[in-house]
Order: C-alpha cells, then sequence, then structure tokens
C-alpha cells in the first residue's frame, strides 16, 4: 500500500508540473504585469481534478489526501505563486468549509461544481477594521423571517469579483462573542451582493483579490453552513487545513527560487569560474537547501495528522509559519545570488520575492502563528 501510494504521489506531482510548465509558465509574466486573473485555466485545472483534490468521488471530486493536496500546491507555486495561491484558496477555504460543515444538500449542490472548476470560490472573513481580531466584525445579518438582511463589506478576499459562490463569515449575535457568527453560502448575482475595489498588489498579482460589499442582501435560511453562531469555530477548523495550504505555496515558492539559484550559480562565471564553486554563495545554496528540507517536513507532518483526522493546530501554524518565513530568506538570497540581474523582470527570482511576503501574511501573519503556537504549547504542558 505505501509503495502504491508513493506511485500515486508521483504520478501526481509530475502531472501538476507538466501542467504548470505548458500552461502557466509561458504566460507567468504577461499575468502578473496585468494583474490579469485567467479564470479558463482554472477550468483545465478542475479537468485534472486540481479544483477538487480533497472532495470526495461521489461529489465529482478527486478524493485525494493532504500528502497529494500538497504536492499539487508546491508545483504549481514552483512556477507561479499566483496561480498556486488562487487554487489553494479554491480548494482549502470555500470548497472545503462546505464540504465540513455544509449538509447533504448543500454538498451535492456545490461540490460538483466547485470540485470541475465550472465554479470558482471565494471565502470570506477578513474586513477592512478586523484582519486578526476577526471577532470584531461589522458585517452584520438580521433575521426577518426565513431570510437574513446582510449589510457590510470583506476585503482581501481572493476571488472576489470572479468567484461564482462565496462562503461569508457575517455576525448574527453580540460583539466579541464566538457563537455570535455564522456562516452563509452566497452565490454571484443574488441581490445586494457585489464585488468592490480590486486591489494592486505587490506580488500574486494573477490572483485576484477584491472587495465583497452586501446593501440589504436577502438570503434564505437555507443557505446557512451548520448552526447559526457557529462561523467562527467553523472558520478556525478551516484555517487549520488552510495553513497547510499556505506552507505548501511557501515550500513551492522556496523551491522555484531555490532551483533557479542552483541552476544560474553553475552557470554564471566570475574570475574564471562558475559562481557555485565561491563559498558565500555556495554556503548560501547550502543554507536555502535545509531550510527548504525543514520547511516540507513540517508542511508534510502536519498534512499526514489531517490526513488521520487528528489535532493539527500546532503544526500546521509551525509549519506554516516556518515555511512562510524561509519562502522570504530564500527568495532574498536567490535575488542576490543573481545580482543585478535578478532585480530585473526578465529573470524568474524577483517574482519569487514579491510573491513569497504574502505568504507571511495571508490566513494569518507569522505574529498571530507564533500566538497559536505558544497557546497550545502553555494548554500541553498544563
Amino acid at each position: 500500500m505505501e509503495v502504491m501510494s508513493l506511485n500515486s504521489l508521483a504520478l501526481i506531482k509530475q502531472s501538476a508540473s507538466d501542467f504548470a510548465n505548458l500552461h502557466i509558465h509561458p504566460y507567468v509574466m504577461e499575468w502578473d504585469e496585468a494583474q490579469h486573473f485567467p479564470v479558463d485555466l482554472f477550468r483545465k485545472l478542475g479537468e485534472l481534478g486540481f479544483m477538487g483534490v480533497l472532495v470526495p468521488e461521489i461529489y465529482g471530486g478527486s478524493g485525494l489526501g493532504y500528502q497529494e493536496y500538497i504536492t499539487v500546491i508546491e508545483e504549481i507555486a514552483k512556477v507561479c505563486g499566483s496561480i498556486g495561491l488562487s487554487v489553494a484558496a479554491h480548494n482549502s477555504l470555500c470548497t472545503n468549509h462546505i464540504l465540513m460543515f455544509g449538509n447533504e444538500e448543500q454538498k451535492s449542490t456545490y461540490l460538483p461544481r466547485l470540485a470541475s472548476g465550472e465554479w470558482i470560490g471565494a471565502w470570506g472573513l477578513t474586513e477592512p477594521n478586523t484582519g486578526s481580531d476577526a471577532m470584531r466584525m461589522k458585517c452584520v445579518a438580521e433575521k426577518d423571517g426565513d431570510y437574513y438582511v446582510i449589510n457590510g463589506t470583506k476585503n482581501w478576499i481572493t476571488h472576489g469579483k470572479s468567484g461564482n459562490v462565496a462562503v461569508v463569515l457575517v455576525r448574527t449575535g453580540d460583539l466579541l462573542d464566538s457563537h455570535g457568527i455564522t456562516a452563509f453560502i452566497i452565490e454571484h448575482g443574488t441581490p445586494g451582493f457585489k464585488s468592490g475595489k480590486k486591489e494592486n498588489k505587490l506580488g500574486m498579482r494573477a490572483s485576484e483579490t477584491a472587495e465583497l460589499i452586501f446593501d440589504n442582501c436577502r438570503i434564505h435560511k437555507s443557505q446557512i453552513l451548520g448552526q447559526v453562531g457557529e462561523g467562527f469555530i467553523q472558520a478556525m477548523k478551516i484555517l487549520d487545513g488552510g495553513r497547510i495550504s499556505i506552507a505548501a505555496l511557501s515550500l513551492g515558492i522556496a523551491k522555484g527560487a531555490y532551483e533557479a539559484s542552483v541552476k544560474y550559480a553553475q552557470e554564471r562565471e566570475q574570475f574564471g569560474k562558475p559562481i557555485a564553486h565561491f563559498q558565500a554563495i555556495s554556503f548560501k545554496l547550502a543554507d536555502m537547501a535545509t531550510k527548504i528540507e525543514a520547511a516540507e517536513l513540517l508542511t508534510r507532518q502536519a498534512g499526514e495528522l489531517k490526513d488521520r483526522n487528528k489535532k493539527v493546530t500546532k503544526q500546521s501554524a509551525m509549519a506554516k509559519y516556518y515555511a512562510s518565513e524561509i519562502a522570504v530568506q530564500i527568495a532574498t538570497d536567490a535575488i542576490q545570488i543573481f545580482g543585478g540581474y535578478g532585480y530585473t523582470k526578465d529573470y524568474p527570482v524577483e517574482k519569487y520575492y514579491r510573491d513569497a511576503k504574502l505568504c507571511t501574511i495571508g490566513e494569518g501573519t507569522s505574529e498571530i502563528q507564533k500566538l497559536v503556537i505558544s497557546r497550545e504549547i502553555l494548554r500541553e504542558s498544563k
């Protein structure tokens, strides 16, 4: 069984790598410069099963686990962090929230469309004034018979414009009440629901980020995920898995920058020999390789625990924190190895540098990860 699993993982790795090199690599800088979100690409990704990696086959998904999922994100991110981010957000946030907490009707309605790539999913938690402090959200839903009337704004939402459906967390109870937030499934085109400003970003520019605006948006109670008031608790569980996604994304970006650096260091000559032969450069490569190995072990460990339905809060936070931070470090070292060429858009490492930073911010900043880790450590010590 283990050999079969390894063979399966190798096939998925090759499939994702081949797809990324054929369908993404030629357009990376074109999409980045134009901030173009290539919707049609995600239909193709859906055909390969990469838009529903964790979704069971009965709902049209691939029915795979977190090891395969990590591999898919990593291989895509090695070529383009933006596309890796969008695949990760679609799978781990919107789609996974419906999979984990939806009823049978909701799962049968939405998962096949999301897993096939026919529909693209968004997930709305963050607001203009509430990022890490999510329990102070001001987007509220007031009950009106069998409906809820939603008013407020969400921002920094991946696929905020192009998403066909969004899982949105809104306040249905008192401020600061962890049982006062509810998750709703809201389809694009619902009256009172529209997209707002699209962000002009430093990196991840081909992954769309925009506002969601709700103006007396009426949503039937049948669109609630789970029970009223469970939304915040659900979101924390979703983010446990989402952190594995960002760790995998970070790992892919780090590997992309590292592999480009190894290749360049062997080709670029100074003082009559390849710069890889100089200790200053070779030691950088050694540090990069070691950091990547450690980040991968943390990420794979978190994925293994998730596949066994074990608690993963601490391990996923550690993986996300470490992998995202070393991605930034490795991308920085990559530019240094490339020298002046690394600072230009003619070479790939400047984009890895820009993309990597988001990984230390999205789905919980590095500071929030340290808070989560320290709380878990202290809880375990009692």
